[in-house]
């Protein structure tokens, strides 16, 4: 539940009461348990001190975040960053994706990103304009955001939100700092799994309408000791150039012949330079990302099964006589949270359709990307009999319905199940990021709420940074 302000206190004193562990709370057995059983922690209420004012707060330092706050920064923002890993980049760094879907029409941030990793040497020699260099990457956000006057704070989570009626006023946070309270003037939620949105009290869809069952998670590794000729009949560029047939099979059927079955029935490696590779070959079931046993649990059961094929393909010899993990990422790879209500929700008949908005984002060429939820149907890709034409996701999907002064950017926009597992990967969660930064900035400087805005200011400010980037 969202926390409600006393309005003149919170101004007045800078602090705002908020729930917190304190010394002083207490262990209860909750109300009709027998005696010795489930128990409540009574936690004292306790100041929690506003550390900062910001014109715009951005929650979530992934691909859309990161381009949301580096976006508002450059409209002339004062622009908070807040992220709970020790790195930006989200899935990109901290989950080692390696690899960026959906970006052959993308203009602005995008490109410019692309551009300034290949100035670096960062992207992958094959594979053109999609494969990176997880390090290069990272210290790459860093400069773009410090450069454009973002404010970054790590290792801090968002835990709580702070409402007067129906507008956002505050995120409250949990870090080694202690408990605090960030007020904004427009908020954006880019966490992932729609955290802040859900927090402040926003309405959401969870995995499929008739199971709640979400897509599989992946764990992702680094490998090194391995040879790109050597092992070209396994790698999608190498082996398509050679016609060795699929390169994931030929992967699969190598890892069977070492006495392994990986849980994905696709694994893939991707090249990204000499000596370095990307192997996505795990898939863990039945997870929900809101959940911190289950992610727990996958995580553990994911680095070891990563582990287990690694050092069965290593006793193989021969070419993989030198295999070895390079890293495992800091979190699991989570494909689906919640979808937060917006003002419009791109639906299976947009894809469909292939519907344009006069408020387009950006245009999603990606196609429907459904990894089953049912391993006993399949451990691959599951058909759904959807083939998605070009469409556009709008502005208003990024505008949540239920609170006013929060857009959502990323995954966590308003779409159902199938129109997700599009619009999902990260080629598009940085335009998306983007828009909702120059709206959140538009907003905040002008004293409006991002449903205020005309579509045509915010489309006119992304032309004018695409210009000047």
């Amino acid at each position: 539940m969202p926390i409600a302000i006393d309005r003149r206190r919170f101004f007045q004193s800078g602090a705002l009461a908020a729930a917190g562990i304190a010394a002083a709370g207490r262990l209860q057995t909750a109300a009709g348990e027998p005696a010795g059983g489930r128990q409540t922690a009574f936690e004292a209420a306790r100041q929690v001190p506003v550390v900062e004012e910001a014109d715009v707060v951005v929650c979530g330092g992934g691909p859309a975040g990161v381009a949301a706050a580096i976006a508002a920064a450059r409209t002339g923002a004062k622009t908070r960053l807040i992220e709970v890993n020790g790195c930006l980049g989200g899935v990109w760094t901290a989950g080692l994706l390696s690899w960026i879907l959906d970006t052959g029409n993308k203009t602005g941030l995008m490109k410019e990103i692309l551009a300034r990793l290949k100035e670096r040497g960062g992207l992958a020699v094959y594979g053109g304009d999609r494969r990176y260099d997880v390090e290069e990457m990272k210290i790459l956000l860093e400069e773009i955001c410090l450069q454009a006057g973002v404010l970054v704070r790590l290792h801090t989570r968002a835990c709580s939100a702070a409402r007067s009626g129906k507008r956002i006023e505050a995120v409250i946070t949990e870090s080694k700092s202690g408990r605090e309270a960030f007020r904004g003037k427009v908020f954006i939620d880019a966490t992932g799994d729609g955290d802040l949105a859900a927090q402040a009290g926003c309405g959401f869809d969870y995995g499929h309408p008739e199971t709640g069952q979400a897509q599989p998670m992946s764990f992702i590794a680094l490998l090194s000791g391995i040879e790109a000729e050597q092992v070209a009949p396994f790698v999608r560029e190498l082996a398509e150039a050679k016609d060795w047939g699929s390169p994931k099979d030929n992967l699969r059927a190598e890892m069977q012949r070492a006495g392994v079955d990986p849980s994905y029935a696709k694994p893939t490696l991707f090249y990204i330079r000499p000596g370095l590779f990307c192997l996505m070959a795990n898939h863990q079931y039945g997870v929900a990302g809101t959940n911190a046993d289950e992610l727990t649990a996958a995580s553990l059961q994911g680095r070891a099964e990563v582990h287990r094929l690694v050092s069965a393909l290593r006793a193989t010899g021969g070419r993989w006589a030198d295999l070895r993990i390079v890293a495992t990422p800091e979190h699991i790879g989570v494909r689906e949270g919640r979808r937060i209500h917006g003002r419009y929700t791109v639906s299976t008949e947009d894809l469909l359709a292939g519907t344009r908005h006069e408020d387009a984002v950006c245009e999603v060429r990606f196609p429907v990307d459904v990894h089953s939820t049912n391993p006993a149907e399949t451990k691959g890709i599951a058909d759904k009999k959807v083939r998605a034409k070009p469409y556009e996701i709008p502005y208003r999907a990024l505008l949540a319905r239920d609170v006013d002064g929060l857009l959502i950017a990323g995954r966590n926009i308003s779409g159902d199940f199938i129109a997700h597992s599009s619009y999902r990967v990260t080629g598009n969660s940085v335009p998306m990021g983007e828009a909702g930064g120059i709206a959140a900035a538009l907003a905040a400087r002008s004293g409006r709420m991002p449903h205020e805005l005309a579509w045509s200011e915010i489309r006119e400010q992304r032309r004018a940074q695409a210009a000047a980037g």
